[in-house]
């Protein structure tokens, strides 16, 4: 693994660009920050609450989606959430103008109930934005998630699949036909079969949400933000165990990456063949990268 940079403030969503630059947002800082190839570092935007997952859309602009924000602790293994903060003022979609900084609120609620922990979104291929939101944590409980469906023009943001344990990382197939949801606190990656933009064609298993349990981890360890690669493996960002763990579609883990953090927060694939995994070690706050052995998935708008 080769160290991009150092000194972020538990870096997640990472973007890779087709300069060679990276997208990430610092968790803990409230920024949306430019990595450049030799490491130097540009804040974009400063969207404050808990910028978390992020994606490039349509129109060129990065989409957001923000926790609203933790109260964090220092650990022998660097930072970590522990809770709400004291300034909580919900969760959002934002849409970030990438030439000026400048931050547009989109959605804050969804069927008119509030966003409490927007994590991490995909955009489909007719524009359309699948994301989680995980819901929020303390020391006396948890909030059930949701797995949304918005459209990028403000107009419409609904709840597709619910409820949800801690809902996180998010990713399609690529044919689109399956949506890929990993849940943190359980460990499980769900697969829920689509019907059309936005609508879950429901598993008769008896899953409240209506997905499919395609796998469920063996050991202790939490699953944070994915990506798929081109052979439509499931790439997942393992914490605990700190590293990447690799499904595939049919459920089988292939492979599992060793990172040197055990809050390995979230992968994506970049460079001209998409060969070069890019990864967030959230507690140390690195962005480092390795060869990975199969093309990263293309994602829409970004490298289609």
């Amino acid at each position: 693994m080769k160290v991009v940079t150092r000194g972020l403030r538990f870096p997640e969503g990472p973007v890779a660009l087709a300069d060679g630059s990276v997208l990430v947002v610092e968790i803990e800082r409230g920024t949306l920050t430019m990595v450049h190839p030799d490491g130097r570092q540009t804040i974009v935007a400063r969207p404050g609450g808990g910028p978390n997952g992020a994606a490039i859309g349509p129109d060129g602009a990065c989409y957001v989606c923000n926790n609203g924000g933790f109260s964090w602790t220092n650990t022998d293994v660097g930072l970590r959430p522990v809770g709400i903060p004291d300034d909580y003022a919900g969760g959002r979609i934002e849409r970030i103008d990438l030439a000026g900084g400048t931050v547009e609120r989109l959605y804050d609620n969804a069927d008119g109930r509030p966003l409490r922990g927007p994590n991490d979104l995909v955009f489909d291929r007719h524009g359309g934005f699948w994301f989680t939101d995980a819901g929020k944590f303390d020391n006396n409980g948890r909030d059930f998630g949701a797995v949304c469906y918005a459209l990028s023009d403000g107009s419409r943001c609904i709840r597709a699949g619910a409820p949800m344990i801690s809902p996180n990382g998010i990713g399609l197939s690529p044919d689109e036909t399956v949506l890929y949801v990993a849940e943190t606190m359980t460990a499980r990656l769900w697969a829920f079969d689509l019907a059309s933009p936005g609508v879950i064609r429901r598993s008769d298993n008896g899953a409240p949400h209506g997905g499919r349990m395609l796998f469920a981890s063996p050991v202790y360890q939490a699953f944070d933000s994915l990506a798929i690669d081109s052979d439509g493996n499931i790439c997942i960002a393992t914490l605990v165990t700190g590293g990447i763990t690799v499904i595939s579609p049919a459920g089988r883990q292939l492979d599992f990456v060793k990172c040197p953090d055990p809050q390995t927060t979230n992968i994506c694939f970049g460079g001209a063949d998409l060969c070069t995994a890019f990864v967030t070690l959230g507690g140390i706050g690195e962005l480092v990268s390795l060869s990975w052995p199969r093309p990263g998935l293309p994602l829409n708008f970004l490298n289609r």
